[in-house]
C-alpha cells in the first residue's frame, strides 16, 4: 500500500481509503461481518477509513466505532453531515445548530473523542458559508475534528469559501471528496487544478461508476435492471439509451486495455484515479470480503503514459459519459430552480 498527505494537514493517508457506505442496512446488515472486512482492509495497510452520519441512519458509523475498538489510532477517520437525519426541519444541513449536534452523534456512534476529517457532504444555499466555517472552526478548537473538508462541491463554492476563510480567519476546507472514474472525467476541468491550486487533498468515490467498471456490464449482454444497482437507477445502465449506448461502446475499448497489460478492468479503473496528481486517495466500498480482495489486487499498479495516452482517446480528458448530477444527488440550484433563471414576467414586461 502506498501513502500520500492528506492536503496541507501533514496527515498521512493510503492511496485507498475504505469507504464504509455499504456497512449497514443498505449494504451488508451482518456487523460481524462487516467488521471482518474492515479489519481485513487495515491488515492489508489501509489507514483511512470514511463513513457519514446517514449511512443506513447511522449505522454505518456504529459498526465502524466497533471495529477500530483497540485500533483507533492508527486510523484516519472520517465522516461527513449534511443529509436529513431523521423528521423535522432543522435536521439537515449545513447551519451551525445541525453541525453542533451532530457531530456529538457522530462521535457516540463511533466510541470515539475526535474526528480526524469532518466533511460537508453536499452544499447548502441556505446557510451562509461563513456560517458553516465559523461552526467547523470551533469544533477543531475544540478538539472534537482534527481537519475538515467538503464533499461533491463545485469549484467555485470552494473557492468562495478559501476566500472567506482567508478573510475572516476561519479554518479552511483542507478536502474535497468528488466523483471520478474513468467515464466520470468532468473533474478534471476546474474541480481539479482548483484543489491543487490550494493545497486541498482529494478523495474521490465512485471509482467504478456505480458498477459500469465492474466488469460486469458488457455490450451486447442482457442487463438485468430489476435487481441491484440497475434496479435503483435503470436509466444509467438502460442499454436501448443513447447515453448508456455511449459508455457500454467505452467500456468495450477500456477492457482492451486493461487486458493489454494483463489486468482487469477494474484494476485499471482504481490505477487511473490514482495516477492524476490532484488525488490523493481512491475510495472504495466493498459490500464483502470477495469484494474487498478484487478491489486491493491491483493496488500497486502504475500507468504509464502510453495507458494513459490510450485512456484518453477512448474517453477524452474532462468528458463526463456518467452522470450523476442527473441523478439528484446534487445539482446546483441555478439550474434546477427555474426563478434562477427567468427574470420575473413584470420585470421582463417592463424591458
Amino acid at each position: 500500500m502506498r501513502y500520500r498527505t492528506l492536503g496541507g494537514t501533514g496527515i498521512e493517508v493510503s492511496t485507498h481509503c475504505l469507504g464504509a457506505m455499504m456497512f449497514g442496512a443498505v449494504g451488508n446488515p451482518d456487523h460481524e461481518d462487516s467488521i471482518r472486512i474492515i479489519h481485513a482492509a487495515l491488515d492489508q495497510g489501509i489507514n483511512f477509513v470514511d463513513t457519514a452520519d446517514m449511512y443506513s441512519s447511522g449505522e454505518s458509523e456504529e459498526i465502524v466505532g466497533k471495529a477500530l475498538q483497540g485500533r483507533r489510532d492508527d486510523v484516519v477517520l472520517a465522516t461527513k453531515v449534511h443529509f436529513p437525519m431523521g423528521e423535522g426541519p432543522n435536521r439537515s444541513g449545513n447551519s451551525r445548530r445541525w453541525i453542533v449536534h451532530e457531530v456529538e452523534q457522530s462521535l457516540r456512534r463511533l466510541g470515539t473523542g475526535w474526528i480526524d476529517l469532518y466533511q460537508i457532504h453536499r452544499p447548502d444555499y441556505r446557510t451562509d458559508i461563513e456560517e458553516t466555517l465559523s461552526a467547523l472552526t470551533d469544533l477543531v478548537s475544540q478538539g472534537k475534528i482534527r481537519a475538515f473538508g467538503c464533499s461533491t462541491f463545485p469549484a467555485e463554492e470552494i473557492v468562495e469559501a478559501y476566500h472567506v476563510a482567508e478573510r475572516r480567519g476561519y479554518g479552511k476546507f483542507r478536502t474535497e471528496q468528488p466523483p471520478y472514474s474513468l467515464v466520470t472525467r468532468g473533474i478534471e476541468r476546474s474541480l481539479l487544478p482548483t484543489a491543487e491550486r490550494l493545497n486541498m487533498g482529494v478523495l474521490t468515490w465512485s471509482p467504478l461508476a456505480s458498477g459500469f467498471l465492474s466488469g460486469k456490464m458488457r455490450k451486447d449482454q442482457p442487463v438485468d435492471l430489476a435487481t441491484g444497482r440497475a434496479a435503483l437507477t435503470p436509466h444509467r445502465f438502460d442499454p436501448s439509451l443513447p447515453a448508456n449506448a455511449a459508455k457500454f461502446d467505452a467500456v468495450e475499448q477500456l477492457v482492451e486495455v486493461a487486458d493489454g497489460i494483463g489486468r482487469t478492468l477494474p484494476e485499471l479503473a482504481l490505477a487511473f484515479v490514482t495516477s492524476h496528481p490532484a488525488v490523493t486517495s481512491v475510495i472504495i466500498g466493498p459490500r464483502t470480503m470477495e469484494q474487498l480482495d478484487g478491489l486491493l489486487k491491483g493496488a500497486d499498479l502504475t500507468l504509464d503514459d502510453e495507458v494513459l495516452d490510450r485512456i484518453d482517446e477512448i474517453v477524452p480528458p474532462g468528458t463526463d459519459l456518467h452522470h450523476y448530477q442527473s441523478d439528484g444527488l446534487w445539482q446546483t440550484p441555478a439550474l434546477t430552480d427555474p426563478t434562477k433563471r427567468r427574470r420575473p414576467l413584470t420585470d421582463r414586461a417592463a424591458a
